[in-house]
């Protein structure tokens, strides 16, 4: 008979899919910058290739329609979309730090509409973890390109809602809005969608980006936010 996983455990195991996702998401910078193309049909393509992999994973998924679900789903979309335009925009440096301002806005938003609150030490981490990225980056970070740079800080906020919204859905199913999320992002670039094509060699970046830095990234990341907090995660 199996037997029923620990708290502690089911914390262990989330923080390891957190660190997967975190591996697979670094693939975005990289895998962007290859790709020649529309940046809106590049999200749109990634997110119509990550859409079929978590309809895969998901198997029978249930829309319930509430704020949570919508609103994790839109604010996915709005930040998939913009750090794609942010990377090409601005350089993949500028893009990457200023999104990841996001625990910040996390740690707001978890107070006001998780009650979860901020520890010392989680605060302490928090701002080592953030001047860690600066500090990793910042012989690359540059004023060059004003607006790729607002958008990326756009992203910011934009993620920390999502994360926000996913968390409120720990006692559901989170995944949906990742699933949601893709498809409304599909259906606001199709327009963009169009030929030329990308090289072979940037369709092949295209799947890798669906599957790996979108698709399974974000199932992992969904399901483990129901057994940490929103400022983790």
């Amino acid at each position: 008979m199996p037997v029923e996983m620990t708290a502690d455990g089911r914390r262990g195991r989330a923080i390891l899919m957190l660190a997967a996702s975190a591996v697979l998401w670094s693939m975005g910078g990289v895998l962007i910058k290859s790709v020649e193309w529309d940046p809106f049909a590049i999200a749109g393509t990634r997110s119509a290739i990550a859409a079929l992999v978590v309809l895969a994973l998901l198997r029978r998924p249930r829309f319930v329609w509430t704020l949570p679900q919508v609103g994790g789903a839109v604010a996915y979309s709005a930040t998939v979309i913009l750090f794609v335009l942010a990377n090409k925009m601005t350089t993949a440096a500028n893009a990457i730090v200023l999104q990841y301002a996001c625990p910040v806005y996390v740690a707001l938003l978890g107070v006001l509409l998780l009650k979860e609150r901020i520890s010392l030490r989680a605060g302490i981490m928090m701002c080592i973890a953030l001047a860690g990225i600066v500090l990793f980056f910042i012989d690359r970070l540059t004023p060059a390109g004003f607006r790729g740079n607002l958008l990326a800080l756009a992203s910011g906020v934009t993620l920390a809602f999502m994360v926000v919204f996913l968390r409120m859905q720990k006692h559901g199913s989170p995944t949906e809005s990742i699933l949601l999320g893709n498809v409304l992002t599909v259906a606001v670039c199709a327009p963009h969608m169009t030929p030329p094509l990308p090289s072979p060699a940037g369709m092949v970046s295209l799947v890798l980006l669906g599957v790996f830095q979108l698709g399974i990234s974000y199932v992992l990341y969904s399901r483990a936010i129901k057994h940490v907090p929103a400022l983790d995660a």
